[in-house]
């Protein structure tokens, strides 16, 4: 760990897996939190199955659970439950992500845990949340990304509604989660008692979709897909340069138009009266894009940039892989190295914000399942050599 981050001395035990949980677990611990990660002793964490993958390990595994370590305890048997209740009376936080009523019936929900632990933080991330119709349905990032509204907004107007192709409500959601935690954890410095975090997959992603709700309560709009257009502000979109390079344009505010316009070596569309406004851009959107999308199609895409550039307007290159590794604003701020005996020396996006005291984490290596559950049992309960063998014995650990 570079420097002592804000979070230096809380201890969570995540018994999440797949995405979300995991990456709540993940945002606590690089802010300096220890992560005590309960896995399945024979199989693990799903997400070790995911690809793609290097020499039998999951990229998106080492992602979000290196420097974590993990335990093999099977929650299924009372002996696992004991050790976890046990685990919950020792530790600061406990992230779990399984249907509600499962913890209960295993004699670790809210009320148990709080009674071995009154200054607990249980964080929960469910696909419903806690309460409400449908909190009993099962569900996963592409049921949160369809129901939220965000599929049927994301793709063009001829095109289906389209889901993304990665963990995007999971990753909003394990971010939320982990604010809420650091929440609770303040406000439990104010009164001495933890809280419980009910956090629904869908709720962080249906409040970043904008007015969506907002504007059908308010004059009865249904949104509708609108490709790389907001709907809202013109000229703003997706173009393709001469060289076959993509770059997006945001002309979202009338300063910004303007200087577009003279960057284009069109001055007179400042006052052209199409032009004028950015109601009278909207009402003269596909006019006015095929002059933008013209422009850009006559240079290379480093040319139109450096032009855009001079003037002020912003835009961007359309980012490949390959592109954000090379950049030096993103190697210097926003990657960090990740370094295993599997992977080898890897890059991966680093912390979510930065802050003037701290460094930020190192990330040392992907734990195996169950590599820690000797040590993290014997410091966290003072287990012997003899409970731990009978543990193992009984298959209730790995």
């Amino acid at each position: 760990m570079s420097g002592h981050g804000p979070l230096a001395g809380i201890t969570v035990l995540e018994l999440g897996s797949m995405y979300a949980a995991p990456t709540a677990g993940r945002m606590l611990r690089d802010f300096g939190a220890e992560l005590l990660k309960v896995e399945d002793p024979v199989s693990g964490d799903g997400a070790r199955h995911w690809v793609p993958q290097k020499n039998g390990h999951s990229l998106g595994f080492a992602r979000i659970n290196a420097g974590k370590r993990s335990l093999g305890v099977d929650l299924r048997s009372a002996g696992g439950q004991d050790l976890v209740r046990r685990l919950a009376a020792e530790v600061d936080v406990v992230v779990e992500s399984f249907r509600p009523g499962r913890l209960e019936a295993w004699g670790l929900g809210w009320d148990a845990l709080r009674e071995v632990n009154p200054r607990l933080v249980l964080t929960r991330v469910t696909g419903f949340g806690q309460t409400g119709p449908h909190s009993a349905r099962p569900g996963f990032g592409t049921v949160a990304e369809v129901m939220s509204g965000f599929a049927f907004i994301n793709g063009w107007p001829d095109s289906p509604p389209t889901s993304p192709p990665f963990g995007f409500a999971d990753s909003i959601a394990g971010i939320a989660a982990a604010y809420g935690t650091a929440m609770s954890l303040y406000q439990r410095e104010r009164t001495g008692l933890g809280d419980c975090v009910d956090v629904a997959l869908y709720e962080p992603l249906m409040f970043i979709l904008g007015d969506l709700v907002l504007r059908y309560t308010a004059k009865g709009e249904i949104a509708t897909r609108e490709g790389n257009s907001t709907g809202a502000a013109s000229p703003r979109g997706v173009y393709q340069a001469a060289d076959g390079g993509w770059l997006a344009i945001a002309a979202s505010s009338q300063r910004i138009a303007e200087r577009l316009f003279v960057a284009m070596g069109r001055p007179e569309f400042v006052d052209d009266p199409r032009y004028r406004t950015n109601a009278d851009r909207l009402a003269n959107n596909a006019e006015l894009q095929a002059h933008v999308t013209s422009w850009v199609g006559s240079m290379t895409r480093p040319e139109v940039l450096a032009v855009l550039e001079r003037h002020e307007v912003v835009a961007a290159a359309v980012n490949d892989a390959k592109d954000i590794t090379e950049d030096p604003h993103f190697v210097e701020r926003t990657l960090v190295d990740l370094h295993t005996e599997a992977l080898g020396a890897v890059k991966m996006p680093g912390p979510v914000l930065h802050l003037g005291g701290y460094d930020g984490p190192g990330y040392d290596g992907v734990p195996a399942v169950g590599e820690h559950t000797d040590e993290v049992l014997t410091e966290r309960l003072g287990l012997g050599a003899a409970e731990l063998a009978d543990l193992r014995a009984a298959k209730v650990i790995r």
